[in-house]
């Protein structure tokens, strides 16, 4: 029952509409479909990232500690910021110079950077997870595999949202002005998030 409950509840947040559903858009919008599937996919591994963390206890003493969960909250926040400013140029300049699979591996790392560096990803996961762990077993190995599950479940999503975002895309790559608009419009939410994110306050 618990693991049943644990599905619906993990498939609920991963349909409802948030941060990381917007940024893989928006990057899908600005670099195409492919580089939105990278990115989908470096967010996976930095959601992993704070599993790991959460289950060897590493998040809960950043979480503790209001300098730690500044100083990762700025620098996540700036990144983002950076790579809004850096999309809303490039929608006034044409096209990334490069090819696509440069594109792609910068995608990912970003991706990977992206939410590696979000302390809200780290408190979900530390507020999420141990409601469905049964304290009289492994806590870290149940934490790992329901943190794996969860974000399994998360990149699915991300992946359909994707390519809904490239048909977007692709309908609008015949009207330059309109793609500049999406572009351009993209690199506002990005930026937008890493605005929420630095004035975010942190859990009590």
């Amino acid at each position: 029952m618990a693991v049943i409950l644990f599905l619906v509840a993990a498939s609920i947040i991963a349909l409802s509409p948030g941060p990381g559903i917007f940024y893989v858009a928006a990057r899908t919008i600005s670099g195409g479909r492919s580089e939105g599937l990278a990115s989908s996919f470096g967010t996976a591994i930095g959601g992993l990232v704070h599993v790991a963390a959460g289950a060897i206890g590493v998040s809960a003493l950043v979480m503790a500690s209001a300098e730690a969960f500044t100083a990762l909250k700025i620098v996540g926040a700036f990144y983002l910021i950076w790579l809004g400013i850096k999309t809303i140029r490039e929608s006034r300049t044409g096209f990334p110079a490069g090819d696509a699979v440069v594109g792609s591996a910068r995608a990912f790392r970003d991706g990977i950077a992206v939410e590696a560096f979000n302390p809200k990803t780290a408190t979900f996961f530390l507020a999420f997870l141990p409601q469905f762990v049964d304290p009289t077993g492994t806590v870290w190995l149940q934490f790992l595999v329901l943190g794996l599950i969860s974000v399994t479940l998360n990149t699915a999503v991300d992946v359909a949202v994707v390519l809904g975002a490239s048909r977007a895309r692709t309908f609008a790559l015949g009207r330059p002005a309109l793609l500049r608009r999406l572009r351009s419009g993209a690199g506002l939410v990005i930026a937008s998030l890493g605005l929420g994110l630095l004035f975010g306050r942190r859990p009590v």
